[in-house]
């Protein structure tokens, strides 16, 4: 959205129109929503999340700056916002995803070995970010499944470009050795 456009839309919200603000949530739904179902991994969670993010972002609308696009302003409400809730959360375990095992194809049969161990790979991947904490899986998630820049990631968390590069490299590293000692332990 061009910055002219974001600011009619901004001084539109102010002045009371309901029908910008649904534009605005309409434009940015998808992926706040995409973020913080990452973040708090369950999907109850992530409506509930996502919905006090626009929340906030309609009650702190006039204060927003300028200083940043509208996207990573409200990207990093939906990241705050997702790692608050996410601390004061549980995390589930994951399941194991039976429609995958069943999708298999006869001719996919005699594959069955490698496939499972691709699976199993992905999942012991899965399990790691998700015993991550809460920030760290922020993190994961901007740069690794929303391929957000390490520019983008540090507007949004607030930290800088060194300190994001710093972070995703001991993230990746501790990831790596929480799947080896998990793949260790089976051995």
């Amino acid at each position: 959205m061009r910055q002219q456009q974001e600011h009619d839309l901004i001084e539109r919200i102010a002045g009371g129109d309901t029908e910008a603000f649904a534009v605005l949530v309409d434009r940015y739904a998808h992926t706040v929503h995409a973020l913080v179902a990452r973040i708090v991994v369950t999907a109850e969670d992530a409506e509930e999340v996502t919905q006090d993010v626009f929340l906030k972002v309609f009650d702190h609308l006039p204060r927003f700056d300028g200083r940043s696009s509208l996207a990573t302003w409200i990207y990093r409400i939906a990241f705050n916002t997702a790692v608050s809730h996410a601390r004061r959360r549980r995390r589930p375990t994951c399941p194991i995803d039976e429609r995958r095992i069943a999708a298999i194809t006869d001719d996919e049969a005699e594959r069955l070995e490698e496939m499972v161990e691709r699976q199993q790979a992905l999942d012991s991947l899965a399990a790691a970010i998700e015993a991550l904490e809460a920030d760290e899986r922020a993190l994961v998630t901007l740069r690794y499944y929303d391929d957000r820049s390490v520019a983008e990631c540090a507007a949004i968390t607030g930290l800088t470009e060194a300190n994001v590069k710093v972070r995703l490299h001991r993230i990746r590293k501790k990831l790596y050795a929480m799947i080896t000692s998990a793949t260790n332990e089976y051995k």
